[in-house]
């Protein structure tokens, strides 16, 4: 696998056509594509923490993590080294990420990232412009790698 450049439009290509079940984003800090054997397998969008608190300008968030369902095993992990790496060499000192409770994580914890806690889910049409989606409702476990 290697990291690729891409556009946020781009990753938001990919995300709209291959996430289980997110939209694409509405903006982003930037995108890292992976690629194996000359074909995209996937792409990160990293933003500004959706929540206000952690929005320090040191901490970012993988917003979406998309890659194919044929992809090499590990191309998550790769995307989220990649993301950190990336955000690290900044300046950045900490990144935030979330999955579902009923998400294993597991390319999570392969890249290095720790659970540091958990979130019940809840209204996000909190704000104007705003859609609801239905994974906004559901618990969700904070991931965070830290410098």
């Amino acid at each position: 696998m290697k990291a690729i450049p891409i556009t946020l439009a781009e990753a938001n290509e990919f995300v709209s056509s291959y996430h289980r079940h997110n939209k694409p984003v509405q903006g982003a800090k930037f995108a890292i594509a992976a690629s194996y054997e000359d074909r995209l397998i996937g792409v990160a969008i990293v933003g500004r923490p959706v929540a206000r608190h952690l929005d320090d300008g040191l901490t970012a968030e993988v917003t979406r993590c998309c890659v194919l369902t044929d992809a090499p095993k590990g191309a998550c992990s790769f995307l989220y080294s990649r993301s950190w790496r990336a955000w690290a060499a900044m300046g950045g000192n900490r990144m935030v990420t979330y999955t579902l409770s009923n998400e294993s994580g597991s390319s999570l914890r392969g890249a290095g990232w720790r659970v540091v806690g958990q979130s019940p889910g809840g209204q996000w049409i909190n704000r104007p412009g705003r859609e609801w989606q239905a994974v906004c409702g559901q618990t969700k476990f904070r991931w965070e790698m830290v410098a």
